[in-house]
């Protein structure tokens, strides 16, 4: 089986290109960047290239609205005048919500207010809006937050502060997240591209548990041979300094604080009830023990 995928050079791309190698699929890499036409023996198309939510919001808006939706648009027409069966679009859970009260699912109405989740949710509006050939199938997958070795980001900011021995002091707020193993997600993948009956759709992704922070802190000391230390500081003098460093283009501002405290549930019930399992392959805490050990081999 071929298939065509956007956006390899990323960390999901990346991974997964290789994953689908070693599963004897044939990979076409395809830049979006340049002139481009699809390969006429490719069976599925896994769109992954588009711009990433900027935390520092230093980017134009219009810049994501021209590759997030623009891009996807047209390379989603051109998918349906062509002979290709599955057309996988990752968009993300932040095209429906930034905030989320109890756990996400897939019947949450969409009110994204990132520029970023508008241009993901009108993309996906567009590929709902079409009607498509008889054979034809088309997935919109939102992951969480995705993570797993060669991984930066937060993870690697948390891990920064328990190797070192710097006490978190954010322990005050309580709070559950998801996240997603490149492993599960991996898994997920080749799971929909072999089962033929899959219906079209959205489909969350993420590993089976949520994360406290806190055991996120405790599963990293855990990883890293450092024992976690856990300050509970009043979580209205956290906010205070989270504002100040909005000011003074601190590591610690109020998006960075959001993310690192918030909950984010996300519910994978739907994907897992179409592929009739019960469980994904990793534990969302082996998971980000693998990913934080390999922090530690750096």
């Amino acid at each position: 089986m071929m298939i065509t995928i956007t956006g390899v050079s990323g960390f999901v791309g990346n991974n997964l290109s290789r994953y689908l190698k070693d599963k004897n699929y044939d990979i076409k890499v395809m830049s979006l960047r340049k002139n481009w036409t699809l390969e006429k023996d490719t069976n599925a198309i896994i769109h992954l290239a588009g711009k990433a939510h900027d935390t520092a919001n230093t980017s134009a808006d219009e810049e994501y609205f021209k590759v997030n939706t623009e891009l996807t648009k047209k390379l989603f027409d051109e998918f349906v005048d062509s002979d290709i069966r599955d057309f996988i679009y990752f968009s993300s859970v932040k095209a429906t919500a930034d905030t989320v009260d109890g756990i996400l699912d897939e019947g949450h109405a969409s009110d994204p207010k990132t520029p970023y989740g508008k241009s993901k949710l009108l993309a996906e509006e567009y590929l709902l809006s079409k009607k498509l050939p008889e054979g034809k199938r088309f997935f919109i997958i939102r992951p969480c937050m995705i993570h797993g070795p060669g991984n930066k980001g937060n993870l690697n900011l948390l891990y920064k502060v328990v190797e070192k021995g710097v006490p978190w002091p954010l322990a005050a707020f309580d709070n559950k997240r998801s996240f997603l193993s490149i492993d599960n997600l991996n898994f997920l993948i080749h799971e929909i591209l072999k089962n033929k009956d899959i219906p079209s759709g959205i489909y969350n992704f993420a590993d089976d548990e949520s994360i406290s922070t806190n055991d996120l802190i405790e599963i990293i000391g855990k990883a890293s041979g450092r024992k976690s230390k856990l300050w509970r500081l009043p979580s209205g003098m956290i906010s205070s300094v989270a504002k100040l460093g909005d000011a003074l283009k601190l590591p610690l501002n109020s998006e960075r604080l959001k993310k690192l405290t918030e909950s984010y549930q996300v519910s994978n019930e739907k994907i897992k009830n179409a592929l009739h399992i019960k469980k994904l392959p990793v534990s969302a805490e082996e998971g980000l023990f693998k990913t934080i050990k390999s922090f530690k081999n750096k």
